[in-house]
């Protein structure tokens, strides 16, 4: 999200103008910058990277990347791999596995060692696929999902909007107190409060998502008349600190409910 995904000034679907012509941008304008937080990954129990020199990348329509010196990673957990890639706009990556124990995370850490000459200066720095860890630390708290956004805004606030979501017609949540998400770079979010929701509509579903700002969500099925329309909504049973009002409330997912607000139809 935020500068380089969805409506961000760089992403997807950028909504905002500038003052110069766009043309003269690269397909996958790089921005390389600082982060002054200590960001460190763990791997079978091990601090395998623990770095107060941290960089982010940001790239067109991907997510942010941390970046660490090569002298804050603990080499004895790194092994040498064959694998390679190429990134047109990057360079040449040499790829290590990282071994603790009797685990494994093949081909986990990725640099540039030389870097194409119009690349940010990645030379020296190396990434980790976020997932391969089993733990993320910004300082001393755990984050989950991929790395935090600087430019990345969670706002939930207080409305009195009236809003209504339908499902094949039947009204299933309707409230006059809605909490709204303004996510950086997202469309607005409607949460209904529990008792405004007609959960005996509601089949709970398997599916989990993972949202690095507001947490893991739980996701819901609708069913109406016998026809069931898959993990329509979702909840946060636990939020995060930024998105505690938005606990146990519920949200439709625009393209499985008809949402309404204030009369008029969205989407």
């Amino acid at each position: 999200m935020a500068l380089t995904k969805g409506t961000g000034p760089f992403g997807e679907r950028s909504s905002g103008t500038f003052n110069f012509d766009t043309s003269v941008l690269k397909a996958h304008t790089l921005y390389f910058e600082n982060c002054p937080k200590r960001v460190r990954a763990v791997f079978n129990g091990e601090t395998v990277v623990d770095s107060r020199w941290v960089k982010i990348l940001h790239e067109t329509g991907h997510l942010p990347v941390y970046y660490f010196p090569e002298e804050d990673l603990r080499q004895d957990l790194l092994k040498p791999s064959d694998h390679t890639t190429h990134c047109p706009f990057k360079g040449d990556a040499s790829y290590r596995s990282v071994k603790v124990g009797d685990r494994v995370a093949q081909n986990a850490v990725w640099s540039y060692p030389e870097p194409l000459e119009d690349a940010p200066p990645i030379s020296g720095y190396v990434a980790f696929y976020h997932g391969a860890m089993d733990k993320w630390l910004e300082e001393d708290e755990v984050t989950i999902g991929h790395p935090h956004d600087p430019y990345h805004r969670v706002d939930v606030l207080e409305s009195s909007r009236h809003v209504k979501a339908m499902v094949n017609g039947e009204v299933v949540a309707e409230t006059e107190r809605p909490k709204i998400l303004f996510e950086t770079s997202l469309p607005p979010r409607y949460y209904f409060p529990p008792e405004e929701v007609r959960t005996e509509l509601l089949v709970e579903s398997e599916t989990k998502t993972v949202c690095p700002y507001k947490g893991v969500a739980s996701h819901w099925s609708v069913e109406v008349d016998g026809e069931r329309v898959e993990d329509a909504a979702w909840e946060y049973p636990e939020a995060l600190p930024e998105a505690t009002k938005l606990k146990g409330h519920f949200c439709f997912y625009d393209d499985k409910a008809e949402l309404e607000v204030d009369g008029e139809k969205q989407g």
